[in-house]
């Protein structure tokens, strides 16, 4: 088997003799799939007992040693590309954009094109190289479905500063989520440690051996049996804010990952993935030291649904 870095190997144990090789590692392991190890074995990276193994039907045996390679991913290329981006604030330090629904943050497999970075490399020249060459500027991230408020670091300094501050809570974010059902008590505070989901490791899910996220949130309308948050973040996981309010029982309105996706009343029409929205932004100037705060009202689509609920619920 030819090594593209370390090896990883697994031992087969007692009752799984006699599983298909491709079902053992994907269950052994929580970060291969059935279809990654398929395609390691096609490629010549997955060996028992030091034989190269080319049957993804083989079945192991107890005791088996089953040894897997896995290639070093390519680094997508960043290039910059002329992609409008609303701008709410820019100096010489900081940019604070108003991301659209479905723009990715910065490259990844698949997404390579199209996404913020690749606008921001156009916009400006001086982002800050602490994120690295994928991911220059970004001091935090909106999922893609998620739109409103970003701030971009334009140089080292600055990024520093607003890191300490996203660390140390200064650097307020809130968000707008129309959820699923009436939330009660109309005001809290969830606390639930995050971590990547034990069997889909493309989710979240509050597992014990998570990171420790805390979200506060508050009720400012009810339309029938969907309510209105305001939500505010005091740490910043992956999908956070949405693992959280599933958490509790009320998931954002739209969400196929962690809700039903759709909502009864609802006119399919009117759904557009998940309704959340980040809309207030708060942080003290890296170089001035003022207080600043930025607004951006939600998108077309989301106001949209807010009249429908108002004029119809």
């Amino acid at each position: 088997m030819r090594e593209q870095h370390s090896l990883m190997r697994v031992s087969v144990p007692d009752p799984e003799t006699g599983r298909r090789i491709d079902l053992f590692l994907a269950g052994a392991v929580t970060d291969l799939t059935r279809s990654r190890v398929q395609k390691l074995i096609e490629e010549g990276l997955v060996a028992v007992n030091e034989m190269v193994c080319t049957d993804k039907n083989y079945r192991v045996r107890a005791g088996d040693m089953v040894v897997y390679s896995l290639p070093e991913p390519e680094a997508p290329e960043t290039r910059p590309e002329e992609i409008p981006l609303a701008v709410i604030f820019e100096d010489n330090d900081l940019l604070v954009i108003n991301k659209p629904r479905q723009m990715v943050v910065h490259p990844a497999p698949g997404h390579s094109r199209g996404t913020l970075v690749n606008a921001l490399l156009h916009h400006c020249h001086d982002l800050s190289g602490i994120g690295g060459v994928v991911r220059p500027g970004i001091v935090h991230r909106l999922d893609k479905d998620t739109s409103g408020l970003l701030i971009v670091a334009k140089n080292d300094k600055a990024h520093s500063s607003l890191s300490s501050q996203l660390k140390s809570r200064q650097l307020r974010r809130e968000y707008l989520a129309l959820v699923c059902d009436r939330v009660k008590p109309v005001s809290g505070r969830i606390e639930a440690p995050l971590g990547r989901h034990p069997r889909n490791r493309k989710k979240m899910a509050v597992i014990t051996a998570g990171r420790e996220a805390v979200t506060r949130y508050r009720v400012l309308k009810e339309y029938g049996q969907i309510s209105l948050l305001k939500v505010m973040l005091e740490t910043g996981r992956t999908h956070q804010i949405r693992v959280h309010l599933s958490y509790i029982g009320h998931p954002v309105v739209g969400d196929f990952i962690y809700g039903p996706g759709t909502w009864a009343g609802l006119p399919p029409e009117m759904l557009f993935t998940h309704a959340l929205h980040a809309y207030r932004l708060s942080l003290i100037h890296p170089s001035s030291q003022e207080s600043l705060t930025f607004f951006a009202p939600p998108p077309p689509e989301f106001q949209a649904l807010l009249h429908y609920l108002a004029e119809n619920v």
